[in-house]
């Protein structure tokens, strides 16, 4: 597997063929698995709690392969419990921490929201370089991957906490037109991590120090596939004054919310050159 620095700076991979919708299959997509379908505790034995874990981590499992098929991802049985941990220890996204930013200053016309102009300090993050055959193939695999270090493979052995967005840094041709299937994935060190960061036991995860950084971001809805990327990335130059002030090759997708909701929360970001 290909591995590349991925930080904000403007290095990274890239996503490529896109599908209908992103391949991200983030813990917004267990939130539509009803708390009423997730198992009771039974009478309270060791062997009926013991059970009733394992069947939870089934049932969890089998959802999120139903999710994956549509987009040509095949979720491995060992994820079983990464997904399990991540379910039990989040329960919206009040509980995630939000990567920290100043706002600078924002744009808007006729009341909407054209873009706002953020300083992101120097921060650890994990990141992942994947290149499979589709875009949200990429992202998908990347992910699962991080939720492992998440959860449990880590130098910790512990569940380190969640964290939002997710970041997938995409690398586009000089005319802005073609997204390479190189995909970096890229999750935030929670703050109790950032000082010491816990190490991957997956070798291709790399622990990188992004320097501290201005983006500019704008929101939209919806799905996130190659071509929406490249629509949000036309746009966005549209806007900014001076777009030549930003990284011409190198972008940031900020995903928020479960790619299969029809009103998907997501953000794209341009990187100010240093």
């Amino acid at each position: 597997m290909d591995r590349g620095g991925c930080q904000l700076s403007g290095g990274g991979g890239g996503g490529g063929d896109g599908g209908p919708e992103s391949g991200m299959i983030t813990l917004e997509d267990l939130e539509s698995f009803a708390e009423d379908q997730v198992p009771d505790s039974g009478n309270g034995s060791l062997e009926d709690e013991t059970g009733t874990m394992e069947e939870e981590e089934g049932r969890l499992l089998h959802y999120w392969q139903d999710v994956a098929r549509g987009h040509q991802v095949e979720v491995p049985q060992d994820m079983a419990e990464p997904i399990q941990q991540l379910t039990t220890n989040n329960h919206g996204q009040s509980d995630r921490e939000r990567v920290p930013f100043s706002l600078l200053t924002h744009k808007e016309k006729c009341g909407e929201l054209l873009y706002e102009k953020r300083h992101y300090e120097k921060a650890h993050w994990a990141c992942i370089t994947v290149q499979e055959d589709t875009y949200e193939q990429s992202i998908c695999y990347g992910f699962m991957r991080l939720m492992r270090y998440i959860c449990q493979q880590n130098s910790l052995g512990d569940y380190l906490g969640m964290t939002l967005p997710i970041l997938t840094i995409v690398r586009t041709d000089e005319n802005q037109s073609v997204i390479s299937r190189n995909v970096t994935v890229a999750y935030y060190l929670p703050t109790q991590h950032q000082a010491q960061p816990p190490q991957p036991l997956d070798s291709e995860i790399v622990i990188e120090v992004w320097p501290a950084t201005v983006a500019y971001t704008r929101p939209f809805t919806g799905p996130t596939n190659e071509i929406t990327v490249i629509g949000q990335i036309s746009t966005m130059a549209g806007v900014l004054a001076s777009p030549g002030v930003c990284v011409n090759d190198s972008f940031i997708v900020a995903g928020y919310t479960n790619p299969a909701h029809s009103n998907r929360q997501n953000e794209i970001w341009f990187l100010e050159r240093r």
